[in-house]
């Protein structure tokens, strides 16, 4: 469809007996040049997932590429930056989960807090993490893990992939008294997924949808979800209140994320493009089969959530500080 020109819809809003600025307010925004979505971390783990799904359909109601660029580093905040320091037009979009709150905390980051210089647009998706093990370790419940890491000689180590899981893998050591156990940070999901079939690394609290088909091939093992409620993917897996670990419930957002300063009618058009994206029945089982629900809500309760999470995870820090 060919867009009209300024003068054309001028013309037409005088016709219908409308000043040109109402027209074209009620004229909705579409980006008219390619989008970037900036996924600050490596490919194969949810939000890369979640982000090549929505993008898609994305470019199908914008007529428009869409572009998701991974750019991981620094705990995310590599391509995190690049959103901040990107020109608020809309052209340039966040999708990142709840870690971001934590990069404040990071040592050598110098109390960097990227949540000052973006603006929450929405979330797009929610699941729980998934407390996931080697698939060769006799155990087949978080109850029975533990017992394994806490017999003498025994030294067990914990991947992480961001922040959040860190946090929780910190915590998880500490409340479970395993002091031995070693908590190693990976560059992404799939490097410590891969780590896990390899028997090389023990246990991770990370994303379900990289671990799901090495848990059905047998070389990987989910033992909790870490929801109020099962996993629609993972029916038979308790989630970790029912194990008997409700203090590792959490929920991971995918909230997309923009410079400050993109001007209101913009960022409500980009909600609304995303509402209508994640209708579509591909990006809906591809959400679903990253084990994962489409959500999408108002910047303003986005906004929220945010700050509710960034709550949450800066008490947790104030206990199992970052290393």
């Amino acid at each position: 469809m060919k867009r009209r020109s300024p003068l054309i819809a001028a013309a037409a809003a005088m016709a219908l007996g409308m000043p040109p600025a109402a027209f074209a307010q009620a004229t909705p925004w579409r980006p008219a040049k390619p989008v970037t979505i900036v996924v600050p971390y490596a490919p194969g783990g949810g939000t890369d997932t979640v982000a090549r799904a929505v993008a898609r359909q994305l470019g199908v109601i914008w007529h428009q590429a869409v572009i998701v660029e991974n750019v991981p580093g620094a705990d995310g905040l590599i391509g995190t930056r690049r959103v901040m320091d990107a020109h608020p037009d809309g052209a340039t979009l966040l999708l990142q989960v709840p870690a971001i709150a934590l990069t404040r905390y990071t040592p050598g980051l110098k109390g960097i807090d990227p949540l000052q210089r973006l603006q929450p647009v929405t979330a797009v998706a929610q699941a729980s993490n998934a407390v996931v093990v080697s698939g060769k370790l006799p155990v087949k419940t978080l109850a029975e893990f533990v017992a394994h890491c806490q017999r003498q000689g025994q030294r067990c180590s914990l991947g992480t992939t961001d922040n959040q899981s860190r946090l929780l893998s910190r915590q998880f050591v500490a409340e479970s008294k395993l002091p031995d156990a070693v908590v190693v940070n990976y560059r992404g999901t799939g490097a410590v997924v891969a780590d896990l079939v390899a028997n090389n690394v023990d246990l991770s609290f990370t994303g379900i949808a990289a671990a799901l088909p090495h848990a059905k091939a047998g070389t990987l093992r989910f033992l909790a979800t870490t929801g109020d409620q099962r996993a629609t993917v993972l029916p038979d897996v308790p989630t970790a209140t029912e194990a008997g670990f409700g203090a590792y419930r959490s929920i991971n957002w995918f909230g997309v994320f923009a410079p400050v300063g993109v001007p209101p009618p913009v960022l409500q058009a980009i909600v609304d493009a995303l509402r209508d994206a994640v209708k579509d029945g591909e990006v809906q089982r591809t959400i679903a089969a990253a084990g994962a629900e489409p959500v999408v809500n108002a910047p303003a309760a986005f906004a929220a959530q945010v700050r509710q999470e960034g709550a949450r995870l800066g008490s947790l820090v104030q206990r199992y500080p970052l290393e």
